[in-house]
């Protein structure tokens, strides 16, 4: 399947943020949270073939762009399919460093 025209032709805009086993970096989670912010006003299909990896990008906006407790985020990134200890752990020790000083 042609993912990127399949979503053009519902007249949605396409957006690819690779979450894999190389992108466990500040970088992806800066354009995930980049794209996540950018879109607040909008619907946004944000997806993996498990959502695993959804789950786990997710942690870093809820926490630090959204104002959610950590066991709120993990609850919810829980509740979308987070299931691996290690995308728990790069999202959290993301969270932690980039979270503003009270």
């Amino acid at each position: 399947m042609d993912e990127p025209a399949a979503v053009q032709a519902l007249g949605m805009e396409y957006v690819n943020v690779p979450v894999g086993a190389r992108d466990l970096n500040d970088a992806t989670l800066d354009r995930v949270r980049e794209v996540l912010a950018a879109n607040r006003e909008r619907t946004v299909f944000f997806h993996c073939a498990s959502a695993n990896r959804v789950g786990g990008a997710l942690i870093p906006f809820l926490m630090i762009d959204e104002g959610m407790d950590e066991e709120d985020a993990i609850e919810i990134a829980t509740r979308v399919g987070l299931r691996s200890p290690e995308l728990l752990r790069w999202a959290l020790d993301y969270t932690r460093r980039h979270l503003p000083a009270n």
